[in-house]
């Protein structure tokens, strides 16, 4: 994590991205909340939250599409908010919603990006060659976008980015509405991109599986704040231990508590996919105990599962809720917000 007070204009050269005190405001809203972090060159870095954590907000202001209400960031070595055309010729940016123009064909919409970067059309020729071997899109190259599936269509928008060789790349949940099997496939790409090109990479998304599968270090942000910043390996390592799902009926939350109270239990907690969520060291050899305390409570067990901790599991013990509760939040207050503007027509 960057240390906050910190010589910024020292550091900032040193960094693919650089955030101190970052604060976004929309009115009275607080979309990102007095955030530092650094991203070094060639990292893969992850923005891990809810929808509406701020995860956005951050990107479109270090992508310079919206100014800082406070605080300072510099991407490639120039302040977001002093160089902001320095910044756009070193970035290039994947957007959540899908941005081409699908009556172009995909060589063209590659052309028409390339130029609008003022790129030689020799070296536009090679480039977009380069960029759709890349992403595997040469024999598709000549056919129009609107026969594109979505996966071929995110990986023309990867490309599309890449065309100027920037330094920092942002994806905006680069695999959202896709099916698994295209996230998979979308992943090799990226991670690809990183290891073999040295592009510094910083994405956002909520799915667990995708911060954990691509990113050298995660940031899990929530509230506009990022709760804890590290490796998806020490995030998960954090939690003490292995985790045992128990499928109980009767004395649930007598169960519950008994298990609240012994030392040997980390954490213990109702959880998805199973009543009680139990994390211990050497869960194996504890497994007879908490049969046998369940017995003496009348609670009965019907089956026990034990796994080793996910990056869920890390989210919902640095935040003390599942990504998925808080997206139900943020769709309630949505959806009240709503109620209020519609009150007021």
């Amino acid at each position: 994590m960057f240390k906050k007070g910190g010589n910024f204009s020292r550091l900032m050269a040193s960094e693919a991205i650089l955030v101190q005190n970052l604060t976004r405001k929309f009115k009275e809203l607080v979309a990102v909340d007095n955030i530092s972090f650094s991203v070094h060159q060639g990292e893969l870095f992850g923005l891990l939250g809810p929808n509406g954590a701020g995860k956005t907000t951050t990107i479109n202001v270090l992508a310079t599409l919206l100014e800082p209400t406070s605080g300072n960031a510099a991407v490639a070595g120039f302040d977001v908010a002093k160089s902001q055309g320095d910044v756009r010729k070193h970035i290039g940016i994947v957007f959540q919603e899908p941005a081409l123009d699908t009556k172009l064909t995909g060589r063209e919409n590659l052309e028409f990006h390339a130029m609008m970067y003022k790129i030689p059309k020799v070296e536009r020729k090679r480039r977009i060659a380069d960029v759709l071997s890349l992403v595997e899109l040469t024999d598709k190259a000549d056919v129009l976008v609107e026969n594109y599936s979505g996966g071929m269509k995110r990986r023309l928008e990867i490309a599309r980015g890449l065309i100027h060789e920037p330094a920092v790349l942002f994806l905006d949940e680069p695999t959202l509405g896709l099916d698994s099997q295209t996230r998979r496939l979308i992943w090799d790409y990226i991670k690809k991109l990183n290891k073999e090109r040295g592009v510094t990479i910083i994405l956002t998304t909520h799915y667990m599986e995708e911060a954990d599968f691509l990113c050298d270090r995660v940031a899990i942000i929530d509230h506009g704040k990022i709760v804890v910043l590290d490796t998806p390996a020490k995030l998960k390592d954090a939690l003490g231990g292995d985790v045992v799902c128990l499928e109980v009926n009767d004395e649930q939350e007598t169960l519950l508590n008994r298990m609240r109270s012994l030392e040997w239990i980390k954490a213990a907690k109702h959880y998805n996919g199973c009543n009680l969520s139990l994390t211990m060291e050497k869960a194996e050899t504890r497994i007879p105990e908490i049969v046998s305390i369940a017995e003496q409570d009348k609670a009965k067990i019907t089956s026990v599962s034990i796994r080793k901790p996910s990056l869920e599991d890390a989210f919902l013990h640095f935040t003390g809720r599942t990504i998925r509760e808080q997206e139900a939040s943020q769709d309630d207050k949505n959806r009240r917000v709503l109620r209020m503007r519609m009150r007021r027509w």
